[in-house]
């Protein structure tokens, strides 16, 4: 089942749902759709909250009504959405249940400033902005571009930032001490799957293999991150110690493209705005998809302080909503050339229109003068996996960064945040997954979440212990 689905389509399996409201399946759907499950744009219509609340509570009586799919289907063939409306009302009481719904979580604080960096992992979080995201959950928030990610740490740590952009590892790692000081964070979302990729200078276009690539230089955006982790799992597949057959730079991500070209460094991997870009520029070429090597990983967070989510609950939430929202919205694929124009402007990624579509449309130049597809290049879907947590824990481990035992689902629980995000996601009317734990697999490789000291026990390449 998918995370964004309508309960009152009679037509299909629960799907994607792709207007802004993440009712509907299109905008045309969303125009047509019965008055108290219409969601529209806040600068279209004055009570367009009121309505989007309407929606919420009518699609979760649904939900509650018809926890079989058969059956739901089934009774809104005989009888129709509207009549469907009418009958659940005569014995709920939707409207006292949609103000009580709208009353109950009015945020302490309005105006928030939130950080990001200025690559399409961020997606949701900065259109949210000019595509009115945050001001139709009752939110003033300032997106802040920001440098680089320990930028991003320092000023969200300092409370200049309310809640950030951040790397999925960054929490964990905050959490736990690792290269400051011991702080409670979590991941109420993440950012987008997918969307990363490996490019290499122009020069190395023969060198395929990676076992070529002995004393090459590589950036990646930061210690903990998902770049860092893809790239030595990569280069370890292939038979190289990423602690000593290569080096490994961190560099801002903004800055990798002028370094590429420069000759400092022979490839990076990272944000696939910023491979997107070197190709455009003429100075790199795509060499693998991030996804290629895991389909489906988490790449970027949206992630709070606990000291946040305690003083201001209901800011919160209504940010996480916002944000939920969003990445709705960017999961359907006719959105994307809407979003990418959005997001361009120099004050959000400061990108060419055509960089961006390329990234998230799926069509895309290989700077080898071939044109790709790949729709699921980079995909949208906010529920913070905790096994994606234990996954990137085991990493930790295996690189030397995290010393002696570690209790991962401990950790995994209390900074990647299911329940609560999936309470969130079932009050929106979203279809979240049941479970917070699942298997995947890493250039073949399976991950059992249930087994993760047998899974780091089996790798040869490794940082002695």
């Amino acid at each position: 089942m998918s995370t964004f689905d309508d309960p009152f389509d009679a037509s299909l399996n629960l799907s994607r749902s792709g207007c802004v409201c993440g009712q509907h399946r299109s905008a045309d759907e969303h125009e047509r759709a019965a008055l108290a499950l219409r969601c529209e744009p806040v600068a279209r219509e004055e009570k367009s909250e009121e309505r989007c609340y309407e929606g919420v509570v009518a699609s979760a009586v649904m939900r509650a009504m018809f926890p079989k799919d058969a059956a739901r289907r089934a009774f809104l063939k005989s009888v129709g959405a509207s009549t469907a409306l009418a009958a659940i009302s005569q014995f709920f009481p939707l409207r006292t249940a949609t103000e009580a719904f709208a009353e109950a979580g009015t945020p302490e604080k309005k105006d928030l400033k939130v950080g990001f960096i200025p690559i399409t992992c961020a997606t949701p979080i900065i259109m949210a902005a000019p595509l009115g995201f945050y001001a139709k959950h009752g939110l003033n928030v300032e997106v802040v571009k920001t440098a680089g990610w320990a930028v991003i740490r320092d000023k969200t740590l300092n409370k200049e930032y309310d809640a950030a952009h951040m790397l999925a590892p960054m929490p964990i790692a905050i959490s736990l001490g690792l290269g400051a000081n011991a702080i409670p964070f979590t991941v109420p979302a993440i950012e987008n799957i997918n969307g990363q990729g490996i490019a290499l200078a122009m020069k190395h276009k023969d060198k395929r293999d990676p076992k070529d690539w002995k004393g090459m230089k590589f950036a990646i955006p930061f210690d903990y991150s998902m770049h860092n982790y893809l790239l030595r799992y990569y280069l370890a597949e292939h038979g190289l110690d990423p602690d000593t057959d290569v080096q490994l730079r961190s560099v801002p991500p903004p800055e990798m493209v002028a370094n590429l070209r420069a000759d400092n460094i022979d490839g990076f991997l990272a944000p696939d705005n910023i491979c997107q870009r070197a190709i455009y520029d003429g100075v790199g070429f795509m060499h693998i998809l991030s996804k290629e090597i895991w389909d489906g990983h988490p790449c970027c967070s949206f992630a709070a302080s606990r000291e946040f989510i305690t003083t201001s609950p209901n800011s919160f939430a209504a940010l996480t909503r916002a944000i939920v929202d969003a990445t709705a919205y960017a999961s359907k694929a006719e959105n994307r050339k809407q979003i990418a124009e959005a997001i361009a402007p120099a004050n959000y990624i400061n990108a060419p229109v055509t960089v961006l579509e390329q990234v998230l449309t799926g069509t895309y130049a290989d700077g080898l003068g071939g044109v790709k597809t790949d729709a699921k290049r980079v995909d949208f879907d906010p529920f913070p996996w905790q096994s994606f947590a234990v996954w990137m824990l085991t990493q930790m481990k295996r690189w030397g960064q995290i010393k002696g035992d570690v209790d991962y689902k401990q950790v995994a629980e209390q900074v990647y945040l299911a329940t609560d995000t999936r309470k969130v996601m079932t009050e929106m009317g979203l279809a979240p997954p049941a479970t917070s734990y699942k298997s995947f697999s890493v250039m073949g490789k399976s991950f059992d979440p249930e087994k993760p000291d047998d899974y780091l026990a089996s790798f040869k390449i490794r940082k002695a212990s």
